[in-house]
Formats: C-alpha cells, structure tokens, sequence
C-alpha cells in the first residue's frame, strides 16, 4: 500500500470518526491470517491494526466493519471460510448482506457483498476494488447496489 492510499483512509476514516486501536496486535493479524488461510490485503491490515471496528454511514450506506478481534469468530459463526474458500467476511450491511473480501483467480483482492443466506459466489456484488476503493466508493455517495442492472 502507498503513502497516498494510506493517507486517503486515514482521511476518511478520520471523517466517520472511526475510533483508533490504543495498541495494534500484529500477532493477533497473523493468527488470523494462519487460521482462516486467507492473506489479507495492506490497506485491510492497516485499518485492522489502527482502527477498531466501525458501524455507522459511510456516505448514503450503513456500514459495520469486524473488530480485528471479532474477525475470526465472525466469520466462524456465519460458516464465512467453510462455504467461500477465496473469501473472508469483514462486515455487513445490516440488511442481510455481508461485506467481504475476495481473492480473484489472478491473486487481487476484491471487496464483495453478498446475502448471508446464500453463502455462494454467484451472488457477490462488486463493491470495490480493494479495501480503500470500497471506502472512496461509500464516502463518494455510491450506494451498494447502484451497479446493478435491472
């Protein structure tokens, strides 16, 4: 992750008032990684070890982003790892949908959302392409499903 794209989150995460992490748990971050089998992207890890969770708008969208520690158990409880392999839970939209990260046939890295009751890949909505482009995306007044084609 660059400079510039740090400095974007921080700039809008600093706008939604998003609380900071007194200490960062970098070994809390790999036991995550280890145990989901899942890399997690920079600018993810970033936010995980800096910020503490988040639920509140971002732009037009509620949003409610994982606590680095209720990653794991999150994504234990919803069967997130078990049913989409190259896919890690990080949120919601507290309609139903999660928010998560997908890694794509090429190795990037994706933000998705999809229903919780149909955990398969057929259903996920790209809402981002990467964690800070899913940012940029809510805080510039996209809303989830205006990709959509009806």
């Amino acid at each position: 992750m660059n400079v510039c794209q740090m400095n974007e989150i921080q700039v809008i995460l600093a706008k939604y008032k998003v609380s900071k992490q007194v200490k960062s748990n970098e070994e809390a971050l790999n036991e995550i990684e280890i145990k989901t089998g899942f890399k997690l992207p920079e600018d993810y890890k970033n936010f995980l070890l800096n910020y503490k969770g988040f639920e509140n708008l971002i732009g037009e969208e509620y949003v409610n982003l994982w606590d680095l520690n209720e990653l794991v158990d999150q994504n234990e409880e919803y069967q997130i790892i078990e049913n989409l392999s190259a896919t890690i839970g990080i949120g919601s939209n507290g309609a139903g949908e999660l928010i998560a990260l997908e890694e794509m046939s090429d190795g990037k890295i994706r933000v998705v959302l999809t229903p919780l009751v149909d955990l398969s890949e057929e259903s996920h909505i790209h809402i981002g392409d990467s964690f800070t482009d899913f940012l940029q995306r809510l805080d510039k007044g996209q809303e989830w499903f205006s990709e959509l084609k009806i």
